[in-house]
């Protein structure tokens, strides 16, 4: 029964409920040997569900709002690839806000989504790397390229049979033997 309080209050520290002291004290002075650095970092910092809203918000409105200004500046694709990749960078954080930043890196490194995850990172570093250091527009405009496409296929992840539904269509557009 113990193990079983403790597995409850570890899944309410998980979905950022409030914790009872009462119940929390008497199932962590059991299980002080279990805790560890992310337990004691997710029970210190709970968000109430309004602050969560409001941080999703907040933060998926800078991303959008980033990735708008971002086509003012299109014709110059280094600064095109900064704020495009911020925003990205933002809207992607904006979920962490809603589910946790510990599930979603859980669900990033699903094997169901894990190399799109990687392709989709990595890209983001590819598009950083060739805007802030190399300066050169074309490479900029390659990565960005890259860079919407990997979240492209980085969203569809999530949607049950999107990908091989895409996958089929592309070949289907692509296909020569008519």
């Amino acid at each position: 029964m113990e193990k079983m309080n403790q597995a409850y209050e570890k899944v309410k520290m998980l979905v950022g409920m409030e914790v009872d002291d009462d119940d929390h004290e008497a199932a962590s002075s059991s299980a002080l040997q279990d805790t560890n650095f992310i337990d004691d970092f997710n029970r210190n910092c709970t968000l109430s569900t309004k602050q969560r809203f409001y941080g999703f918000a907040i933060c998926l409105a800078a991303g959008l709002t980033c990735t708008l200004l971002s086509m003012l500046v299109f014709f110059h694709p280094i600064k095109f690839g900064i704020t495009f990749t911020l925003g990205n960078l933002l809207s992607l954080g904006s979920t962490a806000f809603l589910i946790g930043p510990k599930r979603q890196v859980t669900m990033m490194l699903d094997p169901v989504r894990i190399y799109a995850t990687a392709i989709y990172l990595a890209s983001i570093i590819i598009a950083l790397f060739c805007a802030l250091y190399v300066h050169n527009k074309l490479l900029t405009l390659l990565a960005i390229l890259l860079e919407f496409g990997a979240l492209i296929w980085y969203s569809l992840s999530y949607i049950p049979f999107a990908r091989a539904m895409l996958s089929k269509i592309m070949v289907a557009c692509f296909d020569t033997d008519f």
